[in-house]
């Protein structure tokens, strides 16, 4: 997408967050603006003026297409997202699906002028830093805990992420552009990268935990970004004792709140992340054609 089409359309997504909220699309979804993405843009466009934007990602292997949606707030109660919603369904075809972040009553409404269904639930869940107190770090014998060496570590990050992540039709698909992008942004800090590796073989990774701080917010806020466990290495407790080497690192920021998003079908992440004292802040549900 040319630059200047992409301005309009993140000025149209900032403004829809400052309505709402919720931001209407996902970070992968802004990065392929002008990144060389498999994603397809469709516009609605009112008086010469970008009024609404669907991102399509096309399906791959067994994963269907997904879309996510924003609407102008000064262009909203047209009917445009209700066009959108449907273009994007129609063209990704059989198993297509569509994210409501925030699942707020315009999606819910759409959803039901289109008779969709329910096919996803994604929650957020957040938890102060500073209580209730953090367990301490445990020392492990039978694995080297380590932070990001630098690009020597992308292969067997994919490696692991593609094996953790094989179900997901989105963050399974990351390739080398998508953690170079990552590590080129503001945010990026390779000491908030927490490895687990294997102590006969340190560069072999058995799992790994990407942390974030969103910098754009006011105070700045922490996120469990990614925890990816190489399913060999499962029923170790490496996904708790990963995501607590990150938390331990947020607060020593001097950050007040960290966030993380999880299936809500996932029991175990989600039995996980409680006892670590989290809990549901909001929801995003991804609609599918009945």
């Amino acid at each position: 997408m040319p630059e200047e089409l992409a301005e309009q359309v993140r000025a149209v997504l900032t403004r829809a967050t400052e309505s709402d909220g919720v931001a209407p699309v996902s970070e992968q979804a802004v990065l392929s603006l002008t990144a060389d993405a498999a994603a397809r843009h469709l516009l609605v466009r009112r008086d010469g003026a970008v009024a609404g934007y669907a991102n399509l990602v096309p399906a791959h292997g067994e994963h269907g297409a997904m879309a996510e949606v924003a609407v102008d707030p000064g262009f909203r109660g047209q009917g445009i997202g209700t066009e959108l919603v449907a273009a994007a369904l129609a063209e990704g075809g059989s198993g297509a699906r569509v994210w409501a972040h925030g699942d707020r009553p315009a999606a819910k409404a759409v959803a039901a002028r289109l008779k969709l269904v329910t096919a996803r639930e994604l929650w957020q869940m957040r938890r102060r830093l500073a209580t209730p107190e953090l367990p301490e770090l445990p020392v492990r014998d039978d694995i080297v805990l380590r932070t990001y060496a630098g690009p020597a570590d992308d292969a067997e990050l994919l490696r692991v992420n593609a094996a953790a992540f094989s179900w997901h039709p989105e963050q399974g698909a990351w390739t080398e552009r998508d953690i170079e992008i990552r590590r080129d942004a503001p945010w990026f800090d390779p000491k908030g990268l927490f490895i687990a590796a294997d102590p006969a073989n340190p560069a072999r990774i058995l799992g790994f935990h990407w942390t974030k701080v969103h910098l754009d917010e006011d105070p700045a806020v922490g996120e469990v970004y990614v925890v990816g466990i190489d399913p060999a290495a499962q029923g170790r407790g490496l996904g708790r004792l990963l995501t607590l080497a990150g938390l331990h690192y947020l607060r020593e920021r001097a950050l007040g709140e960290v966030l993380l998003y999880t299936e809500a079908d996932n029991a175990a992440a989600v039995h996980t992340y409680t006892a670590l004292g989290f809990a549901p802040a909001h929801i995003d549900v991804a609609y599918a054609t009945a």
